[in-house]
Formats: C-alpha cells, sequence, structure tokens
C-alpha cells in the first residue's frame, strides 16, 4: 500500500463516524427502512431478487444493505476497516443478511473468491483508483458469464470545473485526462459536516473515454452510456436539492454531472 492509499485510507476511516451521524446518509431514516439508492440505479439496474451482487468500494454498506432489501445475496467490500465495522454492525442489528470483506480493491483477488451475478458500485468511487485497466480485470474477474457490471458516478467533467463555496464566482480546473501522479485535495468532506477531518486526500482524474475502455478491454460488452444533469451530491454552490433527492443547478443544467454504465461479461 503506498503512502497515497496509506493517506486515503486514514481519511475514510476517520470520517465514517461522521458519516454515520449525518444527515447526509440519514442512517435513522435507513433504520426505519428506507433505502439509500436513488432512481437511477433503481431503474437502470432493475430487478436483482435472487441474484448475487457484489458491491465494489462500498463504504459501510447502507447501498449494499439496500440491494438485499431488494432481494440480492450481497457481499460489500471496502479498504476502510472502520467502515466495514460499522457495515457489519448494521448488518446484524437490522437482520439483513450480508457478506462484508475488508480489502484494498486491487488486492480483491487475493481476499475474496467466486463469481457474482452483479457486480456494482456507485457515487464518488473512481477517483480513489489510480489504475483503470486493473479496476477492469477486477469486475471481470469477479463476474459470472451473462453476468451485469453497472456503475454510476460523478462525471469526468465534475474533476475540470469546480466553484468554491467561498466565492461561488470562482472556478477552478483539474486535469481532465489521466496522470500517474494524483491530485491533492484539502477540500471539505462532501456531506457538509464541520468536522475536523485530517487533510489531505488523493485523487485521480480519468477521461470518459479511459473508464469505457477498461472496460471493453476486459473483455465486457457495453450496454449502454447514460448522462445525466443532476447530482447525488452538491457539486456546486448553486445546487438545490430537489424532493426527488437529487441536486440541481437552477439554471437548468446545461452540463453532464453524472453518467452510468451498464456492461455484461460474454457467456
Amino acid at each position: 500500500m503506498d503512502d497515497y492509499v496509506k493517506a486515503n485510507l486514514k481519511h475514510w476511516n476517520e470520517v465514517t463516524p461522521v458519516h454515520e451521524r449525518s444527515a447526509f446518509y440519514d442512517v435513522a431514516g435507513f433504520r426505519r427502512g428506507n433505502s439509500s439508492l436513488k432512481s437511477i440505479e433503481l431503474e437502470e439496474l432493475r430487478d436483482v431478487s435472487g441474484k448475487t451482487l457484489l458491491h465494489l468500494q462500498c463504504h459501510f454498506g447502507l447501498d449494499t444493505l439496500s440491494w438485499a432489501r431488494k432481494g440480492a445475496t450481497v457481499t460489500g467490500i471496502d479498504m476502510s476497516d472502520k467502515a466495514i465495522d460499522l457495515a457489519r454492525s448494521l448488518s446484524a442489528e437490522l437482520g439483513i443478511p450480508a457478506t462484508f470483506v475488508e480489502s484494498e480493491l486491487y488486492e480483491l483477488p487475493n481476499n475474496l473468491t467466486g463469481e457474482f451475478d452483479i457486480v456494482f458500485t456507485s457515487y464518488g468511487v473512481l477517483i480513489w483508483l489510480s489504475n483503470l485497466e486493473k479496476w477492469g480485470e477486477i469486475i471481470a474477474r469477479f463476474l459470472k458469464p451473462s453476468g451485469t457490471f453497472y456503475i454510476v458516478d460523478g462525471h469526468p467533467l465534475l474533476n475540470v470545473i469546480w466553484y468554491s463555496d467561498a466565492d461561488p464566482q470562482s472556478r477552478g480546473t483539474e486535469p481532465y485526462f489521466h496522470t500517474p501522479e494524483p491530485v491533492r485535495d484539502e477540500s471539505e468532506d462532501y456531506t457538509g459536516e464541520n468536522a475536523e477531518l485530517t487533510p489531505p486526500t488523493y485523487e485521480w482524474t480519468h477521461s470518459l473515454g479511459d473508464i469505457v475502455y477498461s472496460l471493453i478491454g476486459a473483455g465486457l460488452r457495453i450496454e449502454f452510456l447514460h448522462e445525466f444533469p443532476v447530482c447525488a451530491w452538491r457539486a456546486f454552490p448553486s445546487m438545490k436539492l430537489d424532493e426527488d433527492g437529487w441536486w440541481r443547478s437552477p439554471e437548468g443544467g446545461d452540463l453532464p454531472i453524472t453518467f452510468s454504465i451498464k456492461a455484461t461479461k460474454p457467456a
């Protein structure tokens, strides 16, 4: 584990209890039976009942457990031991069967066996990965023949254009194309919680072409790629939260902010 990954692991261990009590994750609502899944993935992935589902970079497992409530047999993996401990605790407390594995993503073949009907990952995952080619290979390794891979995440353009909360008129830019060295980030937590977190974290940018090609290169067949003018978090200061749970720009939104891809492994 290199120094960048160690710094990110420290961050995720530190932020897990902050997220547990945040309004953003609404763990209290989840305990009452609410789902953490959003309309895009529910509409596009559809029925998971009776299927095995592997959730990559699951954090503390709310989406994993939400898929279990939909009838899937779920396994969630994350490199944060604090997040996995919390996921296991929620699974036991709520009586939702699930398996959670503590593993850095690239080490997963050493820590998990078997194949799954569905491999799923979502919202804020790709920026933490330094090598998408290896990511694609791991997805293919754990998919059954004819199995489905599905991702929904922030659009790569979000890495290029960002706005400051302190000065909404200011605009910054980061690289769009991948570079081996990550971008150092010391911004506040996306939940908006005023917690004293230890900076920095390190993030990698990937173009939309990189993402698609990593899946094709691993032997998967792209079924669709969709783009949306909404976001799962407040990406820009001007965004407002709609009743449907999506953040939208009041100007109407003329940029792709979220994307989704569905791919299958040939039989």
